[in-house]
């Protein structure tokens, strides 16, 4: 049959070749039309400002290297981004117009890559100084050849379109520097689309991030870049660092630090505390350090630290910013695992705020994104194989089945059938799963939050309670306890759910001990985050906190290389 259709098709276009007088003018014509489409490459296009000059098309095509289409990756090259916009364009100039002179966006790029370094990001990465060099060459009026004007136009395609992806999706590779870091970034990559639309110049604003947090992080960073040539404050850092004992110099000394730095610190006189420990105390929260309105060792060690060192901390938090999602949303729950706080957002406003537990160094919380599914009161908890093994075998091992009864734990086999704890030993105690009733002493409390990802980290309440008055909160074997879970239930149960709950409600389920489950129809997305530097609770003002994972200078180092 195939054959048959083969002839078919073949007979069928025969028919369509002239025959007798009129082959031979039929012929040349095909010839004259293949030659001419294959010796002639036509631009369509016009380019700017009724630019006209082939000379331009056919240098630029031949210079650029042709973009791989066999290799299997996920992402191009900024040099095979260069090409591609060129391409869509039909190899038009984008920077330059007639005579090879620089267009008006030109200078609108240059000030544009001058304003990164408020992103922690130095313009030189995005050869600044060489564009303003070419610019003044073309802008001299001399007649320029032809190779002057290729190399200045794909050097600023080349130039914006590496700023505008690493603002859009980072400078640096995540996995490079932060092994567990999963958040996902979803943003669309289209610059090169973008950058050949004529007559418009899309700002590389437009690729940063919209997350409230990240203006706020930029704009600090520029106040801390004028405190670095601010005379009196550097005076100030350098007293500190001289002075041996406290005298009245030393204390003007600090008061001129803590004030400059956070002008907005309010101090009330009362009988509890001076104004000079509440000082002291409320500039100990904004730096990560313990707040006891004391001056300790550590205390005089922030005082003395210098602008370029809080510079970099918020270079190196903005790009970890660049990594998640270009905006959040309008509702959105976010975890700072190193601040060790819960932010519940809706509309801008914090709905829900508290204190959390986090993954401990040795057990440390991934920063993932992922979206609430649904909440779990009175949940069950079932061992994960982490604990079994790092916590559950050496405790069965050094106190035998009383382990497993201070800790409410059953042990279930492959069929979910209960087993006897008689039968178990230190030999197959890993053969058998381990599971806590719901009830005052589970492990994951009266409620849980799940949001499905490939490291089962979850949001859950915890019979620890004195955990969350704690200074270091890293505690957890990974997941999220919350100090207020029944608040932020009741909350999205009843506002955001429509569901008729109430805290009483909540708190008769709960003495059920019967296991509830409430599938939720807003699936709120939620960002666990590791950010050295985040807001207040006011979103005013930018607090620092510890670095409780030692992953600072890893990225603060790759950001300077």
């Amino acid at each position: 049959m195939r054959h048959n259709n083969l002839n078919t098709g073949i007979s069928h276009h025969m028919q369509l070749i002239p025959s007798g007088k009129y082959f031979l003018p039929f012929l040349l014509l095909v010839f004259f039309f293949s030659f001419f489409t294959a010796c002639k490459r036509v631009h369509k296009k016009a380019s700017p400002s009724g630019f006209s000059d082939e000379s331009f098309s056919d240098k630029l095509e031949s210079v650029l290297k042709p973009i791989d289409t066999t290799a299997m990756k996920k992402a191009r090259t900024t040099s095979e981004d260069v090409r591609l916009a060129y391409e869509l364009d039909e190899y038009q100039p984008i920077w330059v117009k007639e005579n090879y002179v620089p267009a008006e966006s030109v200078e609108k790029l240059i000030s544009d890559l001058e304003d990164m370094r408020w992103d922690g990001i130095d313009p030189e990465k995005y050869n600044l100084t060489a564009i303003k060099k070419l610019k003044a060459k073309l802008d001299t009026g001399k007649k320029n050849r032809v190779g002057e004007a290729v190399a200045f136009d794909t050097l600023l395609t080349h130039s914006y379109l590496a700023a505008a992806h690493d603002l859009l999706i980072g400078y640096v590779t995540p996995k490079t520097v932060d092994s567990l870091w999963f958040h996902e970034n979803d943003s669309v990559w289209n610059a090169p689309q973008l950058l050949v639309e004529k007559g418009k110049y899309t700002p590389l604003d437009n690729y940063r991030s919209y997350v409230p947090t990240y203006s706020l992080l930029r704009n600090e960073y520029k106040r801390y870049y004028t405190l670095a040539v601010d005379s009196d404050f550097n005076k100030a850092i350098a007293g500190i660092h001289s002075e041996p004992h406290p005298d009245s110099t030393l204390v003007d000394n600090i008061n001129t630090v803590i004030k400059t730095e956070f002008p907005w610190i309010e101090t009330v006189h009362n009988d509890t505390m001076s104004e000079e420990a509440q000082l002291i105390a409320t500039y100990q929260r904004y730096t990560g350090i313990r707040s006891t309105g004391k001056l300790d060792s550590t205390t005089f060690a922030h005082l003395a630290m210098t602008p370029a060192i809080y510079m970099n901390e918020l270079g190196a938090n903005m790009e970890r910013i660049r990594w998640m999602q270009q905006q959040f949303g309008d509702l959105y729950l976010i975890v700072d695992v190193p601040l060790m706080q819960l932010f519940l957002r809706k509309e801008g406003a914090n709905v829900v705020h508290m204190n959390v537990v986090v993954g401990k160094p040795e057990r440390q919380t991934p920063s993932l994104f992922a979206k609430m599914a649904n909440i779990v009161i009175n949940p069950p908890w079932g061992v994960p194989p982490t604990i079994l093994k790092q916590d559950v075998v050496p405790g069965f091992e050094k106190s035998g089945k009383k382990y497993l009864a201070q800790k409410g734990l059953k042990a279930y086999d492959r069929k979910g059938k209960l087993v006897n704890a008689s039968r178990l030993t230190q030999k197959n105690l890993k053969n058998f799963t381990y599971k806590q009733d719901p009830g005052d002493d589970n492990s994951l409390g009266y409620v849980k939050f799940n949001l499905p990802n490939p490291w089962d980290i979850y949001l859950h309440y915890t019979p620890h309670r004195g955990d969350f008055g704690k200074y270091f909160r890293a505690l957890s074997s990974g997941c999220i306890r919350l100090q207020h879970p029944q608040e932020m239930a009741v909350y999205i149960l009843s506002e955001l759910e429509k569901k008729n709950y109430t805290p009483g409600k909540l708190d008769t389920i709960i003495e059920t001990h019967k296991t509830r489950w409430e599938v939720l129809k807003t699936r709120i997305p939620v960002h666990i985050a590791y950010l050295t530097a985040f807001e207040d609770t006011t979103g005013k003002h930018v607090q620092f906190t510890r670095d409780i994972y030692h992953r600072d200078e890893k990225l603060i180092s790759a950001l300077a290389n």
